[in-house]
Parts: C-alpha cells; sequence; structure tokens
C-alpha cells in the first residue's frame, strides 16, 4: 500500500525527519540542540554525506547532495538516498517522515519521496509467518510553503502504477493466467477510468492470429487478447499513441524447454511487458492526461503439451506472413507480430512494444538499461530517450540494419523466427519489423524486469520497468 502524502508549512514535532542539504549548506531552521548542532557541523565539515541524529523523540537525517551533476543523475542519487533511508525507518518500526528541502528545488522532493515509496513496495501476499511481514511506511508529509499539488498528484498516480504493475509480475501463473490478467486489465480501467476490451479465443480464430494461437496450442488455458483505451474528452495526439506489451503469463520454453535454474524458475516475469503496458495507462487515466492511448495486450503462457507447436512448423500470421518456427522458446516475437498488426487499424502516430523479449539483451546491457530500437521515429525516439535518463528506466538504441535480415530468412517459408547464433536481440526486432508499416519503436526489458536480489528503490522481483519511463514520455508529448 502506498504511504499517504500530506503537506504542511512547518516541521511537526515527534515525527522523524529528512533534511535534503545543497552543498553543506546548513539551514537555521533545524531545531537542534547546541550539541547536535555541533556534531552536524563537524560532520558536515568532515564532507559527509548523509548524517543521522537520534533526538530521543524523534530522528533528525540530513542528505547532502551535489547539485553540479548533470540534474537527472542528482535525482537518482537522491532516489537511492530515500531507498536507504526506507530501509533504515523501516528497521526502526518508524511509519511516517517529513521531507524538508533546502535545495530550492521541488524536483529533488520528489526523488527523495519516489525513492521512499518505491522502496517501501511488498509483495508479502503469501507470507503466513506475520514475524517477516515488516512495518511499512505508511505516512510522508512534504514540509512546504506552496507545494506544486498537481505534481505531487500525478506523482502519486505514477506511483500507483508502479505498485500495480509489480503485483501483476510477481503474482505466480497459478493466480494469474492469460484470463486472469484480461480481468485485472479491467478492474484497473474500472478504477482509473480507461476502457477495456477482452477478446477471447473465438474472436482471436475470426480475426486470424496465428502467432498467438499457435503459442497456446499447448495449453490447457485459452488465450486472449485485451484492448485497452483512454481517450479523454480532449487530447492532443490527432492519432492515437499505441502501447503493446508481451503478455506471456508463463514461459516454459515450450517443447524447446527451459532449463530450471536461473530461467524458468522466475518465467512468471515474461508478461512484465503487459504489466508495463497495464500499470503506464493506469496512471495516465488517473491523472487524466490529455492524450489519446491505446495498450494492447496479447496473452497465453508457453507450455510444452502433447499438442503444443514444433520446431519446423509452418505458422501463417494475421497479416498471412507465414514463419518458419525453429525454435519454441522464441514465442514471444510469435504473438507481439499478431498484435503489432493489429495495431495498424488505428493509423497510429506510434506503437511501442516492449517485451521480455531475448537473453541477447540481457548479454548485451545488464541489468542496467533495456535495448531500444527505432524505425521512423527519430522525434519521438529522442523524447523517449530523454524520459529514460529522467527516470533513470535508460535505453541503448542498437540499428536495423538490413544486413541482418538475411539472418532470418527461410528456405521455406516468409521468415524464420530465430536467427543464427549471434545478434538475438537485433534479429529479433528484424522480426517483427517485418509486421510494422508504420512509426514504430521496440524496447526488450529483458534485463531490467525481474530482479533476483533487492535493488534500491526497483526492489526485489518485478521492476515495473517501463511505467515511469512512459508516464515521463507521454507528459514530454503533452508538453511538446
Amino acid at each position: 500500500m502506498i504511504p499517504s502524502i500530506s503537506f504542511s508549512d512547518n516541521i511537526l514535532p515527534d515525527i522523524s525527519v529528512v533534511y535534503l542539504l545543497k552543498d553543506k549548506i546548513l539551514p537555521s531552521q533545524c531545531r537542534l540542540s547546541k550539541t547536535e548542532s555541533k556534531f552536524l557541523k563537524e560532520k558536515l565539515a568532515e564532507d559527509k554525506k548523509a548524517i543521522e541524529i537520534n533526538s530521543y523523540s524523534r530522528w533528525n537525517f540530513f542528505r547532502v547532495f551535489e547539485t553540479d551533476k548533470l540534474k537527472w543523475q542528482t535525482k537518482e542519487d537522491i532516489r537511492r538516498s530515500g531507498s536507504k533511508l526506507q530501509n533504515f525507518l523501516q528497521e526502526q518500526g518508524e511509519t511516517a517522515v517529513q521531507i524538508v528541502d533546502f535545495t530550492a528545488n521541488e524536483d529533488f522532493q520528489l526523488a527523495f519521496a519516489e525513492g521512499l515509496i518505491l522502496s517501501n513496495y511488498k509483495f508479502d501476499k503469501y507470507l503466513t509467518d506475520k514475524k517477516k511481514k515488516k512495518e511499512a511506511l505508511k505516512k510522508i508529509i512534504i514540509i512546504s510553503a506552496k507545494p506544486n499539488k498537481k505534481k505531487w498528484e500525478q506523482f502519486i498516480h505514477q506511483a500507483l502504477g508502479v505498485y500495480e504493475s509489480r503485483n501483476l509480475i510477481n503474482e505466480p501463473l497459478l493466480w494469474l493466467n492469460a484470463e486472469k490478467l484480461a480481468s485485472e486489465c479491467e478492474r484497473l480501467g474500472t478504477e482509473s477510468g480507461f476502457r477495456v476490451k477482452v477478446f477471447d479465443k473465438k474472436k482471436i480464430i475470426q480475426l486470424e492470429m496465428g502467432g498467438l494461437l499457435a503459442v497456446n496450442k499447448g495449453s490447457v488455458d485459452p488465450p486472449v487478447f485485451i484492448v485497452m483505451e483512454w481517450k479523454p474528452k480532449r487530447f492532443i495526439n490527432e492519432n492515437p499513441l499505441v502501447l503493446v506489451g508481451k503478455g506471456i503469463v508463463y514461459d516454459t520454453g515450450g517443447l524447446s524447454l527451459k532449463p530450471t535454474l536461473d530461467s524458468m524458475d522466475y518465467m512468471k516475469c515474461d508478461m512484465s511487458g503487459a504489466a508495463a503496458v497495464a500499470g503506464a495507462m493506469y496512471a495516465a487515466a488517473k491523472s487524466k492526461l490529455p492524450v489519446h492511448l491505446v495498450g494492447l495486450i496479447p496473452a497465453t503462457d508457453n507450455r510444452p503439451s502433447g499438442n503444443a507447436y514444433a520446431p519446423g512448423d509452418i505458422i501463417t500470421m494475421m497479416n498471412k506472413t507465414t514463419v518458419e518456427m525453429l525454435n519454441a522458446d522464441a514465442e514471444g516475437r510469435m504473438i507481439l507480430a499478431d498484435a503489432l498488426c493489429y495495431a495498424k487499424k488505428y493509423k497510429p502516430m506510434l506503437v511501442i512494444d516492449i517485451a521480455t523479449l531475448t537473453g541477447s539483451a540481457i548479454a548485451a546491457t545488464g541489468k542496467v538499461a533495456s535495448v531500444a530500437f527505432s524505425k521512423n521515429a527519430d522525434e519521438m525516439y529522442s523524447l523517449l530517450d530523454t524520459s529514460g535518463n529522467e527516470t533513470y528506466e535508460r535505453l541503448v538504441q542498437f540499428p536495423l540494419w538490413d544486413d541482418y535480415s538475411e539472418m532470418i530468412e527461410s528456405k521455406i517459408a516468409d521468415v524464420k523466427n530465430v536467427g543464427g547464433k549471434y545478434a538475438g536481440v537485433i534479429t529479433a526486432a528484424k522480426f517483427l519489423e517485418k509486421f510494422t508499416d508504420y512509426p514504430w519503436i521496440h524496447l526488450d526489458i529483458a534485463g531490467t524486469a525481474f530482479t533476483n536480489t533487492k535493488d534500491s528503490y526497483r526492489g526485489l522481483g518485478g521492476t515495473a520497468v517501463g511505467v515511469r519511463l512512459f508516464y515521463d514520455f507521454f507528459n514530454r508529448i503533452i508538453r511538446k
């Protein structure tokens, strides 16, 4: 549950307070004894960046930040500082904190609150031992004479989108199959105001979505195709921005079975792209952003049952392209291709797909950035890349050179679903490109979507990468 945020002109007694300082400048408003003030000055003189003073009735925390860095780098330092403080507060059993900004930049105050709130997320639904359920932060008080309440409200909506996205990713397949994912999207739409249509297997057959149907052949659960739309009364884009999220609710690899250790054991996260789209739509609708959005999620699990599609099969996709399927574990691109075909009906200003698509993406950029591709969308990609820095959900752009198309040429079909040994992240993108004829960006989040160890404010498990990125991007389009 997200902590409540309230505002006050003055520092309240008996509630711990954190002071954000710029270049060791000590504010006169700090309520410290002479001994505490002396101690603080000594530590600042020693160039300490994090100082704690226990005043018995409350803690006083001082955090010093270097503001000569690029602003987005400073904001990331501040988020991480907020995350560390959240860990400390939790260990101390503190459930409330005040934030006082002396950097003269409200964005830094927001960034610190973001570090606190995103670190406060816990997925403990299935813990039965109450001792393992540590007390979370419940209240954050912003000390400010004139807070920008609209900006803070949008921040809360974004954080809610992150929480919802993380919950979806962290749920096991036993609870979140494709149909349950659809019902959760319907719930999010009801709560925030966007419309949801769910296509069942019969409708998917009518649409001739051969990729989605092929991947689903090994499952006992039916596939779904989820269509979400946020269309406010007033919006700035003549044609909609379409987001497409990979919704493989669990991936065994199919007949191309994955190894269990460090692979299949966390494949509940293979719908992280879908969760990012749902979370971003939720945040945008909650904030009533004046931008027309469509979210598309093809969803199924990928299993090796007796009727599963097999390497060597020829699959006819929604746009009649034939695909020689040579690896059942390259299923994400099969279902995304149909969704990219469907996106064409909207005459989109831009389509962005987001997916945990290839192990090659992890090999290329590790856990610190997502791999990106752009086609006929240079201006929009520049905005998205800026959003990547601003939210620290950074992107590394790879090429879409035609040379790589040769690696997925088939002798018996229009295209193969895998290339050779090398450049897997690029050949996957080249496969998807064949199903686009509009401005398009592809994001491979295989390295950034999930973490098995706690990573600062990104947490443990699903990170919800993409939600904050998209939300910032929407606002940049609006301000453009």
